[in-house]
């Protein structure tokens, strides 16, 4: 980009042979001849000159850094999220939360889609607060029982577990699903491939996990957890965040661990050490990019650029809040506290949810 010639007049040349300044012995150095503002001004104009070559250099890297954003976002799949969702059932937004942003994030571990199929693992409800100063994440266990809408090809119009809402009628089924449920519109959907995301964990060069306890992995090739902080790479954060029969909360567990997992993430992406370095930046950028999809609307990296000040210590990991669990037939579900679950989606709803506290009844 070419920066403008300076529109003052040039310099002469007694100020060319003496870089500027006036001679010594020249009459116009006596201060009655030649006021000190004229310097002042030429000195303002060099000034100037620079923190406008300053900003058009800045502005051309944000510029650059921004196409290249985008030419990564590119290679996210994008999905019809909202394609069955009919907008006179959506919950609204209260005028105070407008600026809020409220994300569907649904996980699928395809470690054997022809056993899971097309049902999703993971459900989690982010909520961005409008000042951008936090977020809360809530996770949905998948076998919370609810009512299920029915969706256009005639499945659903019934109460079952939470995940079935994804096999019988995809991603907008699974909005409907949540939005009924929470109460809270939705704006943006992301699906995760959990395992794509070990190549994520392993663009950043692992990432640390506080282990509860030791434990064996119930998957080959069996790797034994160890209680304390410990630093795992792709396939042992992705063996990690599986786990669940080996704890007495059985799938409340895996949830904690995925929710270790993320926040981990988080830690490690908006660390000094990645956001310096380009190589392992674009690395990142790109794993990203190809374990996620994400609705058709969605600036998803604009976004993050938004949003990278929130640390992940102003990210609070909430459970749904449940009953328990039970059977119904021969399915075991989870129950949801539905008094409490309300009380906590009309904060998120409300934009409140950054001093949401559970009630003590």
């Amino acid at each position: 980009m070419s920066i403008p010639s300076d529109p003052e007049p040039v310099l002469d040349s007694r100020e060319i042979a003496h870089g500027g300044d006036e001679p010594e012995n020249s009459s116009l150095a006596d201060a009655t001849e030649q006021p000190p503002a004229k310097k002042r001004r030429r000195w303002l104009r060099v000034t100037l000159w620079s923190l406008v070559v300053l900003a058009v250099i800045a502005g051309g890297t944000l510029i650059a850094l921004r196409l290249y954003v985008k030419s990564v976002e590119n290679k996210v799949t994008r999905v019809d999220a909202f394609a069955e969702v009919v907008e006179s059932e959506r919950p609204t937004k209260p005028a105070e939360a407008t600026k809020a942003m409220n994300i569907l994030i649904l996980g699928s571990d395809s470690r054997n889609p022809d056993v899971d199929g097309s049902r999703t693992d993971t459900i989690m409800l982010a909520h961005v607060t409008a000042d951008h100063s936090s977020a809360q994440v809530v996770s949905i266990p998948r076998d919370t029982w609810l009512d299920i809408p029915r969706s256009a090809n005639g499945h659903g119009g019934v109460k079952a577990k939470i995940n079935a809402a994804f096999a019988w009628g995809g991603i907008p089924l699974m909005v409907r699903t949540v939005e009924q449920y929470t109460k809270v519109r939705i704006d943006h959907v992301v699906v995760i491939d959990f395992a794509g995301f070990a190549q994520v964990v392993d663009a950043l060069g692992g990432i640390e996990v506080n282990v509860e306890k030791d434990f064996t992995s119930i998957h080959p090739p069996y790797r034994k957890f160890k209680a304390g902080m410990q630093h795992l790479d792709g396939t042992e954060a992705l063996d990690y965040a599986r786990q669940r029969k080996q704890f007495a909360d059985g799938d409340f567990a895996r949830i904690k661990h995925q929710q270790q997992v993320i926040k981990a993430i988080l830690t490690k992406a908006t660390s000094a050490g990645i956001l310096t370095d380009p190589g392992k930046l674009n690395d990142f950028l790109k794993a990203t990019a190809s374990a996620i999809s994400a609705d058709k609307k969605f600036d998803l990296f604009g976004t993050a650029m938004d949003l990278r000040g929130i640390s992940s210590s102003k990210i609070r990991f909430i459970t749904n809040p449940t009953t328990g669990t039970g059977w119904e037939g021969s399915q075991s579900v989870v129950y949801a506290n539905k008094s409490v679950a309300a009380t906590l989606f009309d904060a998120i709803n409300k934009d409140t949810a950054a001093t949401w506290q559970p009630s003590k009844s």
